[in-house]
């Protein structure tokens, strides 16, 4: 049975969706398969993975909704391994109208099970805030992986999500951990940036990854051209930071019990 991993993180501009396009693209080159899901209403996981928002019929709404399932909705991307589950502007309306109905907080994980039986692993990539959408993939997801920027209140809103994520534990997932966290943006020349890895470090131990993504260029150029950074520019130091960690990821996942 497939594990089903949140990508999340109450700041945005922390990397959080380069994370889950390029995590979830190198896994799946190492020869898992691999399903993203799309869980922000912006569509950034859509676009930058080629798919015009546009053109979609089924997406992650019409999952929420029932109007169609994970199996009719999903679509293979240029990763071969790797499908996701789009998402557009639609999705916005299921914060509305999720609200009122009951065991709301429960809808993607019941969508999403038959995905635990077709694919290794699934990436739920969420909204930059906790709202009704990111609550369900708490809900849903085994652990969460938190992508940190390595800047000034990182680890204040660090601690927020941490204590966001325990609320979630206590009312609605009990089997929730924390899968791990991925320092972002990090520049080994600025002071700054060494001491905030340095603190985060320090207090989370062995739930940091070695892997370190750095600032880096092609990974910001990649989603204009609908392609994970991985593939554009593989042999980038950014790539190349993301293959390391699928490594580290897959790593970790075999020597600990689920």
């Amino acid at each position: 049975m497939g594990k089903v991993i949140a990508v999340a993180n109450q700041k945005g501009g922390v990397g959080k969706t380069t994370t889950a396009i390029n995590l979830s693209s190198a896994i799946a080159l190492e020869g898992r398969s691999v399903l993203l899901i799309d869980m922000d209403p912006q569509g950034n996981a859509t676009s930058g993975l080629g798919i015009d928002q546009g053109s979609l019929k089924n997406t992650t709404y019409s999952c929420l909704v029932k109007t169609s399932t994970v199996q009719e909705s999903s679509m293979e991307t240029s990763v071969s391994g790797l499908s996701i589950l789009p998402a557009n502007a639609d999705l916005a309306g299921a914060e509305v109208e999720l609200v009122n109905l009951e065991r709301r907080e429960n809808h993607l994980k019941t969508v999403i099970g038959e995905a635990r039986e077709k694919y290794d692993f699934v990436f739920l990539d969420c909204p930059p805030a906790l709202g009704i959408l990111t609550i369900n993939a708490l809900t849903a997801a085994d652990s969460v992986l938190i992508p940190v920027q390595c800047e000034y209140y990182a680890m204040e809103g660090l601690s927020r999500l941490i204590r966001s994520i325990e609320l979630v534990r206590q009312s609605f997932n009990s089997h929730l951990n924390l899968e791990g966290i991925v320092l972002t943006m990090f520049d080994s020349r600025n002071t700054l940036s060494r001491q905030v890895a340095d603190q985060i470090r320090s207090h989370f131990a062995d739930k940091v990854y070695q892997a370190v993504v750095p600032r880096n260029v092609s990974l910001a150029e990649a989603p204009s051209y609908g392609r994970p950074g991985i593939l554009y520019n593989t042999a980038s130091a950014g790539s190349q930071s993301y293959v390391s960690l699928a490594k580290e990821f897959i790593s970790h996942g075999e020597k600990s019990p689920r």
